[in-house]
């Protein structure tokens, strides 16, 4: 069983924002392939399937993104998930427009997200990094995550999401082939 879990704030106030990238590749993988919900309250959005053989949950926390954590550690303790099968997908400021990077363990970067996930089940899960771009100056951060995507960014993030989900099942067995078949040219 493998968990996949996008990170975002709840509300239509900041849906398709930068920040929400990993609740938009999350609805993304729900959408495509058919996946129920299984459970939801005032914190998470829980959804169900199968991808080949594996059974995989996908997790929207509905708390803000700086409360993720327990959603995210209540949902690998009840269904006994391992931190090697869990993937949480988050904005990178770091990383150019829709470039992906994933690793395993290591530092939050000051992701509020991740933050909260390392203090309820630790640094050692998948992160899967999308790129949003840097607005330039430290000082625009925080309003910066927080406004939504130009059209063209959004056509360039749906095409991205497009391979990646067309490829999801690599990053259960084979993450640098993963890599590779999302940043092919079409």
């Amino acid at each position: 069983m493998f968990l996949i879990c996008g990170l975002g704030n709840p509300g239509d106030k900041y849906k398709n924002t930068r920040h929400n990238i990993g609740f938009h590749l999350a609805d993304h993988l729900i959408s495509r392939f058919n996946l129920c919900k299984v459970r939801e309250d005032k914190t998470k959005e829980l959804y169900s399937g199968h991808l080949n053989n594996n059974k995989l949950l996908v997790l929207k926390p509905l708390t803000f993104m700086n409360l993720s954590g327990k959603a995210v550690s209540e949902i690998m303790n009840f269904y006994k998930i391992k931190l090697d099968h869990t993937f949480v997908i988050h904005d990178d400021l770091d990383l150019e427009l829709s470039k992906v990077k994933i690793k395993q363990g290591g530092g939050n970067g000051g992701h509020n997200g991740l933050e909260s996930i390392d203090q309820f089940i630790g640094e050692n899960y998948f992160r899967i990094r999308i790129g949003i771009d840097h607005p330039g100056n430290k000082d625009l951060v925080s309003s910066y995550v927080l406004n939504k995507f130009l059209k063209s960014e959004e056509e360039i993030i749906n095409k991205k999401f497009d391979k990646m989900v067309n490829n999801i099942e690599l990053i259960f067995s084979d993450i640098p082939l993963f890599l590779t078949k999302i940043s092919e040219q079409n």
